[in-house]
């Protein structure tokens, strides 16, 4: 790290310059309001080390964190990287199966959280309760200093979501995310902005952004889980500047203008969306909403980072739907089978925040990391001519229909651009003929009766014929996995479950 980033220990970046008494996170997540410092951000995540290490737990040892977003997450989740320790943040949605899974799969040693998602865990492991007085305890006891780890030590595993197969434990390591959190250091400005997380704890946009405030010294206001009124109502009581969330996250608050429109959000001067595409619709209809504020466009991934894309070199101004130019940082390639292009193809990327690899899975990471250090995301990608790059989605979602490759992002794009259709989600159905056919989930702009001809007829107007959802259904809201985006496995499901076909 450079001399002005002087942190060694992830944990331990919680910025060194802010006073003790200025307001580091208001936290929300037990249902009552309650203020911590930096001063008790410090005081504590020291405690929860030193507690850690009068367990006499061995270096590296893994601790799962299974909670619902609350202040002793993030202070066990610091703390634990301060005791030279790994944090193992635990996606608590998942199948008890799978919780379970990854729990043992990490190895972990102790896992802390709250009652009801503890209970996930193996009977046999040793567990501290956040309410209990084992925790109180040991966030009373006399902080130590941080451990300093070498840079490719261990900090922490994070989970992928097991979507194509059993969850992979991705090793981050110290070095990674203090990369992360130097390069998203705001040069200038007020100290002190607020920043709201909704997001769970478990996934990298929510984590990722708590690590960058602390390490800059602004605040947290910090939601147990997601829901409309909780988000819209706490943006406009704690005057939050910034706003952080996926897509679905803001679709779904766009969908209730009457709540929109009692509670002032004026102050928000930044919507940070990531973790999913964009769509143009979705753009505009923020813009409308938040007229004052940025709107960003963010990609990254757990294996490498959230930081791939940036400003373009010569200061060209960014298409809306584009996702920035290679940031200065980082090397990015396309490329079409073992070919590299220059216009369409998978992203290869390399950069500090990349990973050490998938835990107790060479062969796996053998796959994910080319010889020449490059990671494979999988996500295809176009660039345009003057370098900017546009997702266009993921090479798994890829489905053909009658020789076509169809990807659903596009698809999606297109549909979300008919004024009635506030989101929609497109998945394959089996075809006897055409291998698979798309279909389309939609829901309409409040106020709105949109037919399914009328989509139909749009889409055919609109991209090519081939694209054209087969059928059209329509949907209050769609369903949200765990991390808030949309759950398409579950679409799936209801249509098999409804007899849905496309013959």
């Amino acid at each position: 790290m450079s001399k002005a980033f002087p942190y060694l220990n992830q944990g331990a970046a919680i910025a060194h310059d802010a006073p003790d008494d200025r307001l580091a996170l208001i936290d929300l997540g037990t249902g009552t309001e309650r203020r911590f410092t930096y001063g008790d951000l410090r005081r504590l995540s020291g405690a929860w080390a030193a507690a850690l290490g009068a367990r006499n737990l061995p270096p590296g040892t893994r601790v799962a964190i299974l909670g619902a977003n609350r202040a002793e997450y993030l202070i066990a989740f610091l703390g634990t990287m301060q005791a030279g320790l790994v944090a193992v943040p635990v996606n608590h949605k998942l199948p008890a199966e799978t919780v379970g899974y990854i729990v043992a799969d990490c190895d972990a040693g102790l896992a802390v959280g709250d009652a009801e998602r503890l209970a996930l865990a193996p009977a046999t492991l040793p567990r501290i309760d956040f309410d209990s007085p084992e925790m109180a305890t040991a966030l009373a006891t006399t902080p130590r200093p941080p451990t300093t780890p070498a840079p490719n030590d261990p900090a922490m595993f994070l989970y992928t979501s097991g979507s194509t197969g059993r969850p992979k434990g991705v090793v981050l390591s110290h070095r990674s995310h203090l990369w992360v959190m130097e390069i998203r250091a705001r040069p200038v400005g007020p100290v002190g902005q607020k920043a709201l997380v909704a997001a769970p704890l478990y996934h990298m946009n929510g984590l990722a952004m708590c690590q960058s405030v602390f390490a800059q010294g602004d605040t947290i206001v910090l939601l147990s889980s997601f829901t409309v009124r909780g988000y819209i109502e706490a943006a406009a009581r704690y005057r939050v500047d910034f706003l952080t969330s996926v897509p679905t996250m803001i679709a779904m608050m766009l969908r209730e203008p009457a709540l929109l429109t009692a509670n002032d959000l004026t102050r928000v001067r930044n919507v940070r969306m990531g973790s999913a595409p964009l769509t143009q619709g979705l753009i505009d209809q923020v813009r409308r909403a938040f007229p004052k504020a940025g709107i960003s466009n963010g990609y990254g991934t757990t294996e490498a980072g959230p930081i791939a894309f940036g400003p373009h070199p010569a200061g060209k101004p960014q298409p809306e739907l584009s996702v920035g130019a290679a940031h200065p940082a980082v090397r990015l390639r396309l490329m079409r089978g073992d070919r590299e292009v220059d216009d369409e193809g998978a992203l290869e990327m390399s950069c500090p925040a990349q990973m050490n690899g998938y835990h107790k899975l060479p062969e796996v990471t053998a796959r994910a990391l080319t010889p020449d250090g490059y990671y494979r995301t999988g996500d295809v990608f176009r660039r345009d001519a003057d370098g900017f790059y546009f997702f266009v989605g993921r090479v798994d979602d890829m489905f053909v229909c009658g020789g076509e490759n169809i990807y659903p992002g596009e698809v999606e794009k297109m549909l979300e651009r008919h004024p009635a259709v506030q989101q929609a989600a497109v998945i394959p159905l089996p075809d006897e003929l055409k291998g698979h056919k798309p279909i389309a989930y939609v829901v309409p702009v409040p106020g709105t009766t949109p037919t399914e001809s009328d989509i139909k007829a749009f889409a055919l107007a609109n991209a090519p014929a081939y694209q054209h959802p087969r059928r059209v259904l329509f949907l209050d809201e769609l369903p949200l996995a765990g991390t808030n985006k949309i759950d398409k496995k579950a679409l799936a499901q209801r249509a098999t479950a409804d007899g849905i076909s496309v013959t």
